[in-house]
């Protein structure tokens, strides 16, 4: 079996090496005759017995005042890629059975299809997925470098090869009219197949990328059935591609050539230097494009009239998710994945590295971040060195989540679980901002206030702040000496003083801050435009 899309999960799915801690390699399945692997008769035989706690969850299913979570009866399938039908039905890859499974939100049941064309012991990362309108599932396999097609109506399984042309990686997937969309991340190429073609004649286009030896990530679509992906190298990194696919279609239509030069359809936009690994991408309805940074706590967006980005930041993740036993974190990172935007024009994104599903209003600029309670120990720093784990500690490895309405499903990888949040639930918190703005000049400091206004009926409510820049010539700090840590009671509105900082070697733009309050179970933000004079 390929290893590939393992060795992508190990570079974004867990802690960096620069972090201190490395990541058990996904072996091949163990020997039967191997003593420290237990035969179970289940998936959880693909590991051996030391590997299972980590990859096959550490507990049962939680819940908190937003976030409901689901275990899937069969044990350690690592479920990954998720999407729902239009009866709200839940569908979601297994990747270490090869399986797909749906799960119904009225009547709590999970049902898995075998796959009798899947391998014995196989494994594979299947990273995206699409419903059709004809009730079937398409979903990628990196493994085997194919693209699968379930039938809901018969519950059958078909094939289809994907053109690998060496290290291919078929990853993310969109059904888009007559065909599909598929990024070949390690295969530097953006590949559209058509779904009505049989297993054995299979027609394709590929859009190489403009940067040799890059990755091709996430995708999006505009109104205008423009393509937008990202090519880039780690920590060099890369371009954001605009792809005019109906002007090369209806030029090759037109034309008697069957293929036409592809970088005469191609505009190309350099990244900011602060944008080094952008996965996601979605455009909004206004027509900007959003990308999510997966080796930060940033995410950006990009105005194609003006052709300009502006970033934007995270809360920083909580102590429960990386431990720190050692010490050795100094500077812990949200790692924004994927990204995607609701019907009310809403951003949603998980925040990988802070077991988050986020929501942010671009039009009120809130970022509301939903903690997911399910954390796996042996995907952090929760052992202090005498065999005993941090009481809630570590991560679900959220890779993956689909929009239904104002409900937000998910997987968790490592735990064994699905999960939701529901969105239309009251928030317990409100941010007023003193201002939406502010100007500050090179070396000058200014004060800024905001009030935590509660909106729960909980009489104690603790929290702590956020206060997070994107850059380091921008600070905040709270101003005097206040706690950054209080309780927060149902009838006290809490006014929150602080000062905001440009260094002396501050560069003139606009920035943005964060400001808010977390709990154990929810952050509620706003952003302030800082403008450097």
């Amino acid at each position: 079996m390929k290893k590939r899309g393992l060795l992508v999960v190990f570079f974004f799915g867990g802690i960096m090496v620069t972090s201190g801690f490395g990541l058990q390699s996904m072996m091949s399945p163990p020997p039967s005759d191997n003593p420290e692997s237990t035969i179970t008769g289940t998936p959880a035989d693909n590991f051996p017995d030391d590997q299972r706690a980590q990859f096959c969850g550490s507990g049962n299913a939680k819940s908190t005042d937003y976030v409901q979570e689901f275990s899937i009866p069969t044990p350690c399938t690592n479920p990954l890629a998720v999407v729902t039908d239009y009866d709200g039905n839940v569908w979601f890859t297994q990747t270490n059975t090869g399986k797909l499974a749906k799960f119904d939100p009225t009547t709590e049941r999970f049902t898995e299809y075998d796959n009798p064309l899947w391998p014995p012991g196989g494994r594979s990362m299947m990273w995206g997925i699409d419903y059709a309108p004809d009730g079937s599932v398409w979903f990628t396999d990196e493994a085997y470098d194919s693209v699968w097609k379930f039938s809901t109506i018969d519950e059958k399984y078909e094939r289809l090869g994907y053109p690998a042309e060496g290290n291919s990686l078929p990853q993310k997937l969109q059904l888009y009219g007559s065909q599909i969309i598929i990024n070949d991340f390690t295969g530097n190429k953006l590949t559209f197949l058509n779904p009505s073609q049989s297993s054995d004649d299979v027609n394709y286009l590929s859009i190489p990328s403009p940067v040799d030896n890059s990755v091709t990530a996430d995708f999006t679509i505009d109104e205008n059935d423009n393509v937008w992906f990202t090519n880039w190298l780690f920590q060099q990194g890369g371009v954001l591609v605009k792809f005019n696919q109906n002007g090369y279609f209806d030029s090759v239509a037109n034309s008697d050539e069957q293929f036409l030069p592809l970088l005469d359809f191609i505009e190309v936009y350099a990244l900011p230097p602060e944008l080094l690994t952008p996965n996601g991408a979605v455009v909004t309805s206004d027509g900007t494009i959003w990308l999510a940074d997966t080796t930060s706590s940033f995410f950006f967006n990009f105005d194609p009239f003006t052709e300009e980005f502006t970033q934007y930041v995270t809360s920083e993740p909580l102590l429960g998710t990386y431990g720190n036993q050692t010490g050795i974190i100094k500077s812990p990172i949200s790692r924004p994945y994927w990204i995607d935007a609701d019907e009310q024009g809403r951003l949603v994104f998980n925040e990988q590295t802070s077991n988050n599903i986020s929501v942010m209003d671009p039009k009120s600029q809130s970022l509301v971040e939903y903690h997911v309670p399910s954390k796996n120990p042996n995907w952090g720093d929760c052992d202090p060195g005498t065999g005993m784990m941090l009481d809630d500690c570590g991560l679900a490895q959220i890779f993956d989540f689909t929009i239904d309405g104002e409900k937000i499903w998910f997987t968790e990888w490592v735990e064994n679980n699905i999960g939701v949040v529901d969105t239309s639930i009251p928030l317990p918190i409100e941010i007023q901002l003193e201002s939406d703005t502010m100007n500050l000049a090179p070396g000058e400091t200014l004060p800024f206030n905001f009030v935590v206004h509660p909106k729960s009926q909980k009489d104690i409510l603790v929290v702590s702040l956020v206060l997070s820049s994107t850059h380091e010539f921008l600070n905040v700090n709270l101003d005097n000496d206040s706690p950054n840590t209080f309780q927060l009671n149902s009838d006290a509105s809490r006014p929150i003083h602080t000062t905001i900082t440009a260094s002396e070697d501050a560069i003139p733009g606009t920035y943005k801050v964060l400001l808010g309050v977390q709990s154990p179970e929810i952050a509620i933000s706003k952003f302030v435009t800082v403008t450097i004079e």
